[in-house]
Parts: structure tokens; C-alpha cells; sequence
């Protein structure tokens, strides 16, 4: 079990909140406005009130002691970087920060951000190639050249092998793991046969993603 601390309470700061605590970890959630944490405080650990940009007001809630902070502050650019700051600044072991655009996200990167994410981006991404592949399932870009896709197996796929595909040679992407019927199959070999509703999860270049979504 981890600690987290959420500083801003808004739609994409209290659903990453709320889905650590889902998951069994401890979660601080952090917001200056006392009514909007109140909405939170039942799904979280904790709930505290305060002025993120303050070096004070953090140190006095240990945040230095979490395992990652998640700036999530998304209505005022200038307080999301300055808070960015000031977490570095303290020494954070790693900080997650919410950009609205790339130029706030080349800023944050540049004030120490360790992860820059970009919700609004990801998910319109990750609509258009489903729109564009009912093969692709699930997309997350790791780089601006490459991600992992979950990519349903077509019938006609249905009891060739990995090998026999020979995805790496055709289209320069491997294999992570194989979804099954709740299990993970992690690591399949060449022999290993595909099967009707098998889900591959692949990472590579997003051109030879493309490549492949097109060839399901």
C-alpha cells in the first residue's frame, strides 16, 4: 500500500483520489475550497483544506513523506505551476501534474515535473483511434512516438500462433501480455495460439500501431 497526496478537487483530481483509495492505498486529498472537499472527504483518507502554493501550509501535512503528488489543479494555469514549484522545491520524491495544453506542459516539465499529463488529450486520442479501429480497445501513449494498445483478436485470427502473426518482424510491435478469459498471460511465447475474445496488449511505434490496427 502506498501514499498519495491529490492537490485539486476538481473532476480529474477527485476521480484519481478516489480510484487510489479504491485501490487500497492511503489518499490525501488537498483543496483550498472548504465545500468542494467536503463532497470528497467520505471516498478518501484524508481531506485537508489549504493553500497549495504555501511552503508552510505542505510541510505541516508531511507531504514530502508521500510516495507521489498529483498536482490536479486545472481552472488557474499560474497556481497548477507555482504549486509545481514549490513541491520541487521541498523535495517530493515524484510529482504527477495535469497540463492544459503543451505549452503548460513544457513549463511544468521544465519546473520539475516528473510526469506531465494531459487528460483531455489522452482520452480524445484514445477515442479516435477506436473510432478509426474497432479493434483497438484501449490506447495509453508512454512517448510522442510510441504506446500500448489493447487490440481484440478477430475470428480469423482464432488459433494462429504468435509466432505464425509474426507481429515484430511485420510491424515492429511485441507483444506484452495476453488478456484470457480474467487471466494475464504475460511474456507469450511464439507457440502460444490465439483464441476468440483474446485481447493482446502491444507497444511500439504509433505509425506501426497504425500499420497493425489496419491489418485486424
Amino acid at each position: 500500500m502506498s501514499e498519495f497526496a491529490v492537490i485539486g478537487m476538481g473532476r480529474f483530481g477527485r476521480s484519481v483520489a478516489v480510484t487510489l483509495r479504491q485501490l487500497g492505498h492511503q489518499v490525501l486529498a488537498v483543496d483550498k475550497d472548504e465545500e468542494t472537499l467536503r463532497h470528497v472527504a467520505d471516498e478518501v483518507t484524508h481531506a485537508v483544506q489549504l493553500d497549495s502554493t504555501d511552503p508552510d501550509a505542505l510541510r505541516g501535512v508531511g507531504i514530502t513523506n508521500f510516495d507521489a503528488v498529483v498536482v490536479a489543479i486545472g481552472n488557474y494555469i499560474e497556481e497548477n505551476i507555482l504549486t509545481t514549484v514549490v513541491l520541487k522545491e521541498l523535495g517530493c520524491k515524484k510529482i504527477v501534474a495535469k497540463a492544459g495544453d503543451e505549452r503548460h506542459a513544457k513549463v511544468l516539465e521544465k519546473v520539475g515535473a516528473d510526469i506531465v499529463v494531459r487528460p483531455e488529450r489522452d482520452m480524445g486520442a484514445r477515442v479516435a483511434h477506436q473510432l478509426s479501429s474497432p479493434s483497438v480497445l484501449d490506447t495509453m501513449e508512454v512517448s510522442p512516438t510510441f504506446s500500448i494498445e489493447e487490440l481484440s483478436i478477430s475470428d480469423r485470427l482464432a488459433g494462429r500462433t504468435l509466432g505464425q502473426l509474426d507481429l515484430r518482424a511485420r510491424f515492429g510491435v511485441s507483444v506484452l501480455l495476453i488478456r484470457r478469459d480474467g487471466q494475464l498471460l504475460i511474456s507469450p511465447g511464439p507457440d502460444t495460439p490465439l483464441q476468440t475474445g483474446d485481447v493482446l496488449v502491444v507497444v511500439g511505434e504509433n505509425r506501426q500501431l497504425t500499420r497493425l490496427e489496419s491489418s485486424l
